[in-house]
């Protein structure tokens, strides 16, 4: 594959992503949601009670980025904090009523817009995009970053 080959597809990668994210966090926004808010609804939905630092990690996230998310999550009265029973030093993040309900918004904002990004692409294609898209994730999470000239020679 050609040097402008490769950078044409990681711009269409990047591109698609930026579209996608466009798009749901426009429709989030409708429910008020802010963007990277729903990642912490959907991993307190699927784990209710985890710390900031495993929600952190969980999300690949810095942890003052998550403490400033949960804060405005629990200002706006979708989470909650408790004192940790084991750890009195440590708090858990936990979805409050308003929190479980909102997470039907969350789910539906993120199918319209997979629906809409898939418009015209047949299930095999999808299928085949969704494999092609998991190597490409497994391939920039495993491999250590080269350096500038370790990418040259490859060229």
């Amino acid at each position: 594959m050609s040097k402008g080959t490769r950078r044409a597809v990681i711009g269409r990668l990047q591109g698609a992503a930026r579209q996608a994210r466009t798009s749901l966090a426009s429709r989030l926004l409708q429910h008020g949601f802010y963007a990277g808010q729903d990642q912490i609804m959907l991993a307190l939905a699927d784990g209710d009670g985890q710390t900031p630092g495993a929600l952190a990690i969980k999300l690949g996230v810095r942890p003052p980025t998550i403490t400033k998310t949960i804060n405005r999550l629990q200002t706006q009265g979708f989470v909650e904090r408790r004192a940790s029973e084991a750890d009195s030093r440590q708090a858990n993040v936990f979805l409050t009523e308003t929190g479980r309900d909102a997470i039907k918004a969350i789910e539906k904002s993120i199918r319209r817009t997979e629906k809409q990004a898939l418009k015209g692409v047949d299930k095999k294609e999808q299928k085949a995009l969704a494999k092609l898209l998991a190597r490409i994730e497994a391939n920039l999470g495993d491999a250590p970053l080269a350096e500038p000239e370790e990418l040259d020679e490859e060229d």
